[in-house]
Parts: structure tokens; C-alpha cells; sequence
């Protein structure tokens, strides 16, 4: 399942892209443009505005986001589309979207600084934009983030 989310939408569109889902995301778009993409693209269409919300009636694939908290927003598009079981975590590229490809050590010895490289136990390349990724000092967070959304498996807030 792909997406296309509203500009109220950023840290959503961020953290369904660290799950591993493909969400395209824009900081100004026109409300036509963005029900053109998703139409085009068959992406579903996730937003915070009502007057957005009313203007699709007649599309199937949208859904009004309830809350203005990131968790409470995943937890409910993963409980909406029933797509806990194809969670991939650090699978995308959180910039441009595409999928992350493993790099070795030795190919990434000019990519990033020695350091990293020494303590770094793997690596992942974006084909898009080239960069670099691996489990720095930021990760320890980012797992236990991931561990809290998946324990609120099937617990979507309501309101």
C-alpha cells in the first residue's frame, strides 16, 4: 500500500517511511494536486483536513487522520489497513522515498568518515539520493520508538 500525505502530515509521512512504507510527501501542496497524485498513483490519500476529507467523499482510498500526535496517527493507519505484518523497519529512505539497498563495509569505506565505519556494524545505501545510512547513536531511540508503536498494535485512539 503506498500513501500521499497532506503538508499537516510530515512527522506521520516520516515515520510510515522509517516503517517501510512508500509516502510521498510535499510541505506546500494544493489540496487538487495531492487527490490528483493519489488518484494517478492509486496511493491512499491521509489528511488532517476536513475540508479535504469533503471534497473526496466519493474516493475510497483516503482517510481522515483523528489525532495531532505522530504515534496516535501510525498506530491508527496500521490498524486502519491492517498492515502491522508488513512493517519493515530502515527499509526506505526517509528523503526520497526509495528503497534502501545493503552496502557493504568495504564500498562504504569512502562514504562515511572512519569512525563510522570502525563501529558501524552495517550499512544501507539510497539508489535515489546516495546517501548513507547505519546504526548510529540515533538508533537506540528510533528501536525503542518502534517497540512502543507495535505494542499499540490493534489499540487505535479514538476522538
Amino acid at each position: 500500500m503506498t500513501f500521499v500525505a497532506d503538508c499537516m502530515l510530515g512527522r506521520l509521512a516520516k515515520w510510515l517511511k522509517i516503517l517501510g512504507f512508500d509516502v510521498l510527501y510535499f510541505s506546500k501542496a494544493e489540496d487538487k494536486d495531492l487527490v490528483e497524485l493519489a488518484r494517478r498513483e492509486g496511493r491512499v490519500l491521509l489528511t488532517r483536513d476536513t475540508g479535504l476529507i469533503e471534497k473526496t467523499v466519493k474516493r475510497p482510498n483516503r482517510l481522515f487522520v483523528r489525532s495531532d500526535v505522530w504515534e496516535d496517527q501510525v498506530v491508527q493507519v496500521l490498524d486502519e489497513f491492517e498492515l502491522w505484518g508488513e512493517v519493515r523497519p530502515n527499509t526506505r529512505c526517509i528523503e526520497c522515498n526509495l528503497p534502501l539497498k545493503p552496502l557493504s563495509r568495504d564500498r562504504a569505506r569512502n562514504l562515511v568518515t572512519p569512525h563510522v565505519r570502525e563501529n558501524a556494524s552495517s550499512f544501507a545505501v539510497c539508489s535515489g539520493c546516495d546517501r548513507v545510512f547505519w546504526q548510529g547513536t540515533h538508533y537506540g531511540d528510533m528501536e525503542r520508538k518502534i517497540e512502543r508503536l507495535i505494542e499499540r498494535r490493534g489499540k487505535t485512539i479514538t476522538g
